[in-house]
């Protein structure tokens, strides 16, 4: 089961990011399914990829991880959520939840929230 938080409002504004390009919040999505709960912040980043100057998934992690402890962090504390896992995810066009888009380039890290921290899990 799924329930989603974020706000159109919230899709629009560009978030600052340490590779400098623009990541913009697509949707928080709450998810049950794995038997606890995950909670999936996914975010459109349309300069990610991995041609020649695309940004490649290795500064495109530095990118979630500073996602993670900047707005994830917060917002799981602002609506009081205790997520087993979180799920952040950079795409680099709108693509639906669970379906496949062969075109679509995406990049997933999980984290599990200690202290205020996010602490990367291997997939």
């Amino acid at each position: 089961m799924f329930s989603a938080f974020a706000s159109t409002a919230a899709a629009e504004v560009s978030l600052p990011v340490p590779s400098g390009q623009p990541v913009q919040l697509e949707n928080v999505l709450l998810d049950n399914n794995p038997g606890e709960l995950w909670v999936r912040f996914r975010f459109i980043a349309p300069r990610i990829g991995s041609t020649v100057g695309r940004i490649g998934y290795d500064v495109a992690a530095i990118d979630m991880n500073h996602l993670c402890q900047s707005l994830v962090i917060p917002y799981v504390a602002k609506h009081a959520l205790d997520p087993a896992r979180v799920i952040v995810s950079l795409s680099d066009r709108s693509v639906e939840f669970g379906r496949s888009d062969p075109e679509a380039t995406q990049f997933f890290e999980a984290y599990r929230l200690e202290n205020t921290r996010c602490i990367w899990e291997e997939f």
